[in-house]
């Protein structure tokens, strides 16, 4: 099984930066990527950021240029580094990380962290 912890989410005015970090732990024997998605209410869950294994970096067109994903492979962590936030960036993100324990694979999700921005 292999368990998440979020941590960096917050309050911060428009035009800030907030540093979200991902860290899994547990049976991990690899991982194929990592993967920030966030949900505002009443809306569906969004793929924000990924990255695999082979650092190939992905985002949301409403994020690119101000978000930037990066990961720790001998600390099994991933990280989001946020900048120029808008009100809009509101909502509830959650790293995602999938691979292969000893036996098997896994995909596993975060709790969950609050980003609020405000105007």
């Amino acid at each position: 099984q292999v368990h998440l912890v979020e941590s960096g989410g917050g309050l911060v005015q428009a035009g800030g930066s907030l540093r979200l970090s991902c860290a899994a732990s547990g049976n991990i024997f690899s991982i194929s990527a990592m993967e920030w998605y966030r949900q505002a209410p009443g809306k569906q869950r969004e793929l924000v950021a990924s990255i695999t294994s082979d650092d190939i970096t992905n985002y949301a067109d409403s994020v690119k240029g101000r978000f930037t994903i990066s990961g720790d492979d001998a600390k099994n962590t991933v990280n989001l580094q946020m900048d120029s936030l808008k009100p809009e960036d509101t909502a509830v993100y959650y790293c995602n990380v999938h691979g292969r324990t000893s036996y098997g694979t896994y995909d596993s999700w975060g709790q969950g962290t609050q980003v609020t921005v405000s105007s």
